[in-house]
């Protein structure tokens, strides 16, 4: 709807459509500019208060002769202001300026102005509570669009790197915004993503980055491998971009998805690229092996328990000494669940507190449980490890993806020894390959298709050659 010709048909029709009167915080300054009625609507929080007091104060001091015949002109010889944009449309003119702007019509003119000054609450920048590094910066994405990109702008000064923005939700209006260096990135996934974005018909983004991911990801709700990387860190965004991936971020969210993304990905983490390459390299095997322990570990020392006449004398010590009349396969479950169970508690645990919550879990799942002859040690000692080892890597999405494989692996076993093991790990390698992907990247590159330079670089932290390649 366009503006009408007559500045009190306007008034009245935004004043209708914002609810002035019934919402406190949202205000419409009434002033009057050289004899013309001027007014400006905003939301009182979003904007600088010291900038349009001296906005203000300019314009109130402005004479009748300073008004040229049209708004533009205005604009641009009587704005002291640098974001300052004309609008025609009525309901463009709302959405702006529920997204922060604020909004100015003068009685007399066609358009309307709309004067960039918001300000948003937000946090300190300051190190990601996950994904830490022993060196390197210490900054991390926070909750607002336009501090994140300037993170970004911060680190790569380039004039091929490219920021498009996108408003998503027919009630939330969220900015979403897609970044990427255009002399580097594959023009195919900009136009697949950009079209995907541009055709998303979802009321709100209620739940952030995870309500576009599902917008984005072929609904397959029993594939549990993550499709998406997220990362908290500009740094590690930034050497993404450089790679040829495309970052995508959400106001109100500080964590950022990088695109495309294959199930190798994860394998890397920033601190393998703040240590010289044969300390990252060794690092970066480190993480592997013993995250595959993760997968792996109780069910294979699951299977020897069941099978102590098959495997060879040497694994003797794997053996339980002093068997419980609880089976092994119910420890094993029930142990699995009440760790997720200390997870969850310790979310709503207050900090002050953390400490003796942390003595009681270990007391209840240690010293105690084995005294009452609910676990065997054995049982204990191996789901501590596997505990430990899963936060090797700072996906908490692959983690739990492990954690429920682990699980299937321990069923099968249990139900079909040896050849449920077998079964597990061919449906397990099966649902990698059939994974699908967004952007239509396969989830195992590079083995499929073989690339044998990038899954080098993928096993070991290669030297940074001249070429920054």
């Amino acid at each position: 709807m366009k503006l009408n010709p007559s500045y009190q048909v306007n008034i009245e029709y935004l004043n209708f459509k914002l609810k002035v009167n019934e919402n406190f915080d949202i205000c419409a300054r009434q002033m009057i500019l050289a004899n013309r009625n001027t007014t400006f609507y905003f939301i009182d929080g979003f904007i600088k208060d010291e900038i349009f007091e001296k906005i203000f104060e300019y314009l109130l001091g402005l004479k009748p002769e300073d008004f040229p015949f049209r708004l533009n002109e205005f604009e641009k010889k009587r704005i002291p202001y640098t974001e300052v944009y004309l609008v025609v449309d009525l309901d463009h003119m709302i959405t702006l300026m529920l997204a922060g702007s604020s909004l100015g019509l003068i009685d007399g003119y066609d358009l309307a102005l709309s004067i960039d000054a918001r300000t948003y609450p937000n946090r300190a920048i300051s190190e990601p509570e996950d994904d830490r590094v022993l060196r390197g910066s210490r900054d991390s994405f926070v909750e607002t669009l336009v501090f994140n990109t300037a993170l970004i702008r911060r680190r790569i000064r380039d004039e091929h790197l490219r920021m498009q923005i996108f408003t998503i939700g027919t009630k939330s209006k969220t900015d979403i915004v897609v970044c990427y260096l255009e002399d580097t990135v594959n023009p195919d996934y900009v136009k697949d993503l950009t079209n995907q974005l541009s055709h998303i018909d979802i009321p709100s983004l209620s739940l952030s980055q995870e309500s576009l991911a599902e917008c984005l990801i072929k609904i397959n709700w029993w594939n549990p491998f993550p499709r998406i990387r997220y990362t908290e860190r500009p740094d590690v965004a930034s050497a993404n971009i450089y790679e040829g991936k495309l970052i995508v971020l959400i106001d109100n969210s500080p964590a950022v998805m990088i695109l495309p993304t294959s199930f190798f990905d994860f394998l890397q983490e920033a601190n393998d690229f703040y240590f010289p390459p044969l300390v990252g390299t060794y690092l970066r095997w480190v993480r592997i092996l013993v995250f595959a322990c993760t997968l792996l570990l109780t069910p294979l020392w699951y299977l020897i328990v069941q099978n102590p006449n098959v495997f060879p004398e040497s694994l003797s010590f794997l053996q339980i000494e002093t068997m419980n009349s609880v089976p092994i396969i119910v420890q094993l479950l029930i142990i699995e669940f009440l760790i997720d169970a200390i997870k969850l508690a310790s979310l709503n645990t207050p900090s002050a507190l953390s400490g003796s919550f942390g003595v009681i879990g270990a007391l209840v799942l240690g010293e105690f449980a084995i005294k009452a002859h609910w676990f065997v040690p054995e049982v204990l000692l191996y789901m501590a490890f596997v505990s430990l080892a899963n936060f090797t890597q700072p996906s908490y999405e692959l983690g739990y993806s492990f954690k429920l494989w682990r699980i299937i692996l321990l069923l099968l076993i249990c139900f079909f020894n040896i050849v449920g093991f077998l079964i597990g790990l061919v449906l397990f390698i099966l649902m990698l390959i059939k994974t699908p992907t967004i952007l239509h990247h396969s989830y195992l590159y590079p083995i499929l298709p073989f690339n044998s330079k990038k899954l080098k670089e993928l096993l070991a932290r290669v030297p940074i050659r001249k070429d920054n390649s």
